[in-house]
């Protein structure tokens, strides 16, 4: 039986030539050509209207909405998009009888729906958070707990905060320990914590940890110099508290039970498939994973999910197969679904319910639900649902990796499933005998995993890129040998330990799990040891992802051949990536340090910047280097004033540390940085002081033509979003980002040691 699709591509080849045989002159077979194209378009999306295919562009628009909600310089009014979401839906209902408005109006109003849901999001999660570093005592609940090789992590639901009144106290607080704390979730506590406001971005486009702690109301980090233990006193706790609390305990417990029975890496690599507690994993074995590109077994979220709703609904609909009159008598299939998806359920609570977990279980409770509608499992429609479910309940997650990767993956999967029913060849007889049987699924099997992985691997891969910098070309063959290991051993064993663990039966099923974990571990070794196995680039803008995105979106979403404008998107998008500019300077948050391009093209770091900060820069410049590279203070001197040295353009550099500096340095040097306020008589060199850090944020600068600078900052000057840090009173002497003089001067730059003892 011919698609719908097939239908409308026949008809319209067939337009095109027709009116291209019946015009004999050039002209002629130009306009016949170009009406023949516009008939077909015209049919191909036809056929998408006949299956339905722009409801699929709901979520797509809902995303929009989202988007704009979080590039605003400044916090919306929520009774805008409201009003405009209402006022779209009306539009629509009047239009039903025109498709092209009614399409346009519901288009507009998902969008405008998306954008309210930002903004209650906003309005329901905001609580205080500190705004300066302080050395208090904190009494509180722990939340959870996560365990390390030295210390822990714990986020601690806040009673109270020395100094503070209750009205700016945090709702959580996320403190680390250096040694195991003697308090387990669900204690009160009380300790001596240094605490901090939760960093903002350390270069634009980078990861927005205050804006993922805002959404998970922890208004503060910081450490426990000292040993945490349970407090005498304590208020009774909340139900939700004790309720987690005691998931915790248990996710703790599994995890020391899990690392006992195996041991090693392969243990910590285990109890994290299994709880979700993977602080565990050594940084060498990370590393190792994700040259491999097999890390994404580590977060529980998609696989893991699947593998545990598979294995409740299989062994349900098993079970009762075994019984001809249940079997006959009820919809065994449909009570496996119901099954299934309260084991779901049950395995994302005991996992934490992070995001990742969260969003996986409502795509598997909606193809779990479409089984009991009786209609296909594995269709784009219900992830669509599920996209749109998830952007109304946590929208912030759209701009995470984790959400696009996840979703980029299953939305490549399931249209190669629809592009091989479309292509199914027709039904013919089996090979003959036993063992052809079996080799010939055998091999569609092996066929099928790199397929899918490769499927996986192209659809995520403009997202590792744009978040991690890093592609991981070796990631195919990665997959192709770990995760049999998963499917087959690991996760089997881990659906089956866990039920058996309540019995106390459950220590042979985790040596089991071992003997698939060391191989997983193995692998990932192996393949990161080959050449090229981390292939590092330069960071890109939100523009070059956003083609990248629409060209996915397009193939993806339709079936005709209407996908094929992808191609030119996606070739765009590729040429914005590969032309992304690097930046001249990368300038630290708070001015604590910065670092230029040298005359040899690579980064140096001038000042005291952080190994969290230098870090990240490397990343964003393709840069391999770790952030202690003694190579990134080459050419650089420094003393108890300050630091400084030459870029590439032959600019003197000077980095500021102490006041007593600015004399020289402002008569001296062609870009000033530092963290205190400028003195207003210092007007010749470009400065970036206290104002200019409190106004920007940090800082990527480049260098154009002349005078002219470009200058991006994490923030906007004067504006603010909820999760920013609040605007600070500028000294009346700070002085704003200027270029007087770009211009690289004609004195040399001093030697080490030439205005003081080097501190290098």
């Amino acid at each position: 039986m011919i698609s719908r699709g097939a239908r409308g591509r026949a008809l319209a080849i067939a337009a095109v030539a027709g009116r291209a045989r019946r015009s004999g002159a050039l002209a002629g077979r130009f306009a016949a050509l170009a009406a023949g194209w516009r008939d077909a378009l015209r049919l191909w999306l036809l056929a998408e209207m006949g299956d339905r295919r722009l409801f699929l562009w709901l979520p797509v628009a809902m995303g929009a909405g989202v988007c704009l909600y979080f590039a605003a310089a400044s916090e919306p009014n929520i009774a805008a998009p409201f009003v405009g979401t209402i006022l779209f839906a009306a539009a629509a209902v009047a239009a039903r009888d025109r498709p092209a408005a009614f399409a346009v109006c519901v288009g507009l109003s998902a969008a405008m729906a998306g954008f309210f849901f930002a903004c209650l999001r906003t309005m329901q999660v905001a609580a205080p958070r500190v705004a300066r570093v302080m050395t208090v005592e904190v009494a509180g609940y722990i939340e959870a707990r996560d365990d390390r090789a030295e210390g822990a992590r714990m986020v601690v639901r806040v009673v109270s905060i020395e100094g503070l009144a209750a009205a700016d106290t945090p709702y959580r607080v996320r403190v680390t320990t250096r040694s195991r704390p003697l308090a387990v979730a669900g204690d009160f506590i009380k300790m001596k914590a240094r605490l901090q406001p939760p960093p903002e971005p350390p270069r634009p486009g980078a990861y927005d940890f205050a804006r993922d702690a805002f959404y998970k109301r922890v208004g503060a980090v910081g450490h426990a110099p000292g040993q945490v233990g349970p407090a005498l006193a304590a208020p009774p706790p909340p139900w939700d508290l004790r309720l987690f609390a005691a998931i915790d305990r248990k996710r703790n417990e599994l995890t020391d039970r899990i690392i006992r029975a195996i041991g090693g890496q392969p243990g910590a690599l285990g109890a994290a498939l299994v709880t979700g507690k993977r602080d565990l994993i050594t940084e060498d074995t990370n590393d190792a994973l994700r040259a491999a590109g097999v890390y994404h077994i580590v977060s529980v979220s998609g696989l893991h999910m699947v593998l545990a709703a598979g294995a409740f609904f299989w062994t349900v609909r098993a079970i009762l197969a075994l019984f001809p009159m249940v079997a006959l008598a009820w919809p065994v299939k449909k009570i496996g679904a119901v099954l299934a998806m309260l084991g779901a359920t049950g395995y994302c609570l005991f996992t934490g319910s992070e995001v990742a977990t969260e969003r996986s279980l409502i795509m598997i409770l909606v193809m779990l639900g479409a089984i009991l509608a009786d209609r296909p499992a594995l269709a784009m429609r219900n992830l669509a649902i599920a996209a749109l479910i998830t952007l109304a309940r946590e929208p912030e997650t759209l701009l995470g990796p984790s959400f696009q990767m996840s979703f980029a993956a299953v939305a490549g999967l399931i249209a190669l499933t629809e592009w091989r029913r479309d292509h199914a060849p027709q039904p013919g007889g089996e090979p003959s005998g036993p063992i052809l049987r079996i080799s010939g699924h055998l091999r569609e099997w092996v066929v099928m995993l790199f397929v899918t992985t490769a499927v996986a691997t192209f659809a995520t891969a403009p997202y590792s890129a744009f978040h991690f910098q890093r592609l991981n070309p070796w990631g195919l063959l990665g997959n192709a040998l770990a995760l049999p290991f998963v499917s087959f051993i690991v996760m089997p064993a881990a659906v089956v330990g866990v039920l058996l663990w309540p019995f106390g039966l459950d220590g042979w099923v985790w040596r089991l799990m071992g003997i698939g974990a060391e191989p997983v571990i193995a692998v990932s070794q192996a393949v990161a040891g080959l050449s090229g196995s981390v292939s590092v680039m330069r960071a890109f803008g939100s523009g070059a992802l956003l083609l990248a995105t629409l060209a996915l979106l397009w193939f993806t979403l339709w079936r005709t051949p209407l996908r094929w404008g992808a191609l030119p998107l996606a070739a765009a998008g590729l040429l914005a990536m590969m032309r992304a500019e690097p930046a001249d300077f990368y300038l630290a948050r708070s001015g604590q340090g910065a670092a230029y391009r040298a005359a040899d093209g690579k980064l140096v770091v001038l000042g005291d910047a952080s190994r969290f900060d230098v870090q990240f820069w490397l990343q964003a410049d393709g840069d391999i280097r770790p952030a202690t590279d003694p190579s990134l203070k080459t050419g650089t001197a420094c003393d108890r004033l300050g630091c400084v040295g030459t870029d590439r353009a032959g600019r003197i550099v000077a980095w500021v540390r102490d006041a007593r500096a600015f004399p020289e340095d402002c008569r001296r040097a062609t870009f000033i940085i530092t963290p205190l306020p400028a003195p207003g008589w210092c007007s010749d060199p470009l400065i970036a002081d206290r104002k200019t850090f409190d106004d920007y944020g940090a800082i990527v600068l480049k260098f154009r033509s002349g005078d002219d600078v470009d200058l991006r900052g994490t923030r906007a000057p004067d504006e603010r979003r909820t999760w920013q840090a609040p605007i600070r009173a500028a000294p009346p002497v700070a002085q704003p980002p200027r270029a007087a003089d770009a211009r690289p001067p004609a004195h040399p730059a001093p030697l080490p040691g030439e205005d003081g003892d080097p501190d290098q």
